[in-house]
């Protein structure tokens, strides 16, 4: 498994498991204290993806994570749709291999 699926895999483990655990109405989602099937599993996925990434890509995911909630977004025409920030023409030239943008710091997906 790449460093970027990891990643993408671990991001996308984040946003369930955060909306599991959000307070809601319960017709819509479970609150704290509910059961919710599969939600240990989940947790275990996510401490066996963390334990496989490289801590320097760890810890911009994690800081992108805690500052902006969302730390992997997609880079559309060299603009991170993160913050919306026109990405310079040398930073396309990394398309297929990770990298951070340099004004928010999230995780930059080229599609």
């Amino acid at each position: 498994m790449s460093v970027w699926s990891a990643l993408v895999q671990l991001h996308d483990l984040d946003l369930l498991l955060e909306e599991a655990r959000a307070p809601g109405p319960r017709h819509r989602r479970p609150g704290p204290g509910l059961d919710v099937p599969g939600l240990a599993a989940l947790e275990r996925v996510r401490v066996q993806l963390h334990a496989r990434l490289d801590r320097r890509w760890l810890h911009a995911y994690e800081r992108a994570r805690q500052r902006y909630g969302r730390a992997v977004v997609a880079v559309r025409e060299r603009v991170c749709q993160g913050c919306y920030m026109t990405l310079p023409t040398s930073a396309a030239a990394g398309a297929d291999t990770l990298a951070v943008c340099e004004s928010c710091g999230r995780i930059l997906i080229w599609r």
